[in-house]
């Protein structure tokens, strides 16, 4: 989760209790935290320049164009075009209870240079090119996401004379990664549909199908006649983690989703996700969700009980 820093809280003033705005401006960006300390609705919203929405603490119900109001929610961020008008809700703000939100705007001249760099030197597979959102992309964060933000709100804070430059590295570095998350959500649909034959949508169906199998790089790459180097390279390039990496996400959300079964026990939760060892399982169950499987399926049940 993201946390903001002495420096904020020593440098911010606190004039309104709807939507107190601290603002920090860069060459490029600006980043800007928004509080509130009461309930209140249908609060508006809307910046001239592409925006990232990062929610830090509380929740906000959000109201966007074309899509259904959803729950806004610590650790999730959502990418909104220029002149996006926003209508927020605050269900739970209070005193002892604010809300606070992280929101990042950058020029359209610096979007317009990073996504030409990607189509340049990491061009898709598939011709298509990489385009930021022109419509409202809700996701959850990533460690190394939460910790750009994390670092940004730092040097928007301190008093250092290359702020600017080290802003510049890091919000490159952000909305690549926000441009792989977005393109490996939309690869995530076309898996989902049926006669689909791309090569990253084949291969994720077989992932999916055959997870309990041994899964090499080696295997997965002769299964759409690339080589292993080919094949690495532009799985990483367009989703934004490994094949490995992405198989052990698939496979953690097998067992979270049997753990929360009172039905099946934690052994069962292990031999359907396809890992080859218990004690590895455990292990990296634990260092993905910081709870061990045991823990976690106990926390589920005892929340699902309280639920009746």
């Amino acid at each position: 989760m993201i946390d903001l820093n002495r420096d904020f809280y020593n440098n911010r003033k606190l004039e309104n209790l709807v939507e107190n705005r601290t603002i920090h401006t860069l060459n490029h960006a600006e980043l800007n935290i928004f509080e509130t300390h009461k309930r209140a609705e249908q609060v508006y919203l809307k910046f001239s320049e592409p925006v990232l929405a990062s929610m830090i603490k509380g929740k906000k119900v959000m109201h966007l164009n074309d899509i259904q109001p959803f729950g806004f929610l610590p650790g999730e961020s959502v990418v909104l075009p220029s002149n996006e008008v926003m209508r927020i809700d605050f269900p739970e703000a209070g005193e002892q209870n604010p809300t606070q939100c992280l929101a990042l705007a950058f020029s359209d001249s610096k979007l317009k240079q990073i996504v030409d760099v990607m189509n340049e030197r990491s061009p898709k597979s598939n011709g298509e090119l990489w385009n930021m959102t022109d419509y409202n992309f809700h996701f959850t964060n990533d460690i190394a996401i939460t910790q750009i933000l994390q670092r940004l709100i730092f040097i928007f804070t301190e008093n250092h004379p290359s702020k600017d430059i080290f802003s510049d590295f890091l919000i490159q570095e952000l909305i690549i990664r926000i441009l792989q998350t977005e393109n490996k959500s939309m690869i995530l649909k076309k898996s989902e549909a049926e006669h689909n034959s791309e090569r990253l949508t084949f291969v994720i169906n077989y992932i999916r199908n055959n997870i309990t199998e041994h899964l090499s790089i080696e295997h997965l790459s002769e299964k759409v006649y690339m080589s292993e180097s080919n094949f690495y390279r532009i799985f990483k390039n367009e989703l934004g983690s490994s094949p490995n990496d992405f198989i052990i996400e698939e496979r953690l959300k097998i067992a979270e989703s049997l753990l929360k079964d009172p039905k099946s026990s934690v052994k069962e939760a292990y031999l359907a996700s396809g890992f080859n060892s218990f004690s590895y399982f455990c292990r990296i169950f634990k260092k993905k969700k910081k709870i061990s499987p045991s823990e976690y399926k106990d926390q589920a049940t005892r929340f699902k009980g309280l639920a009746f």
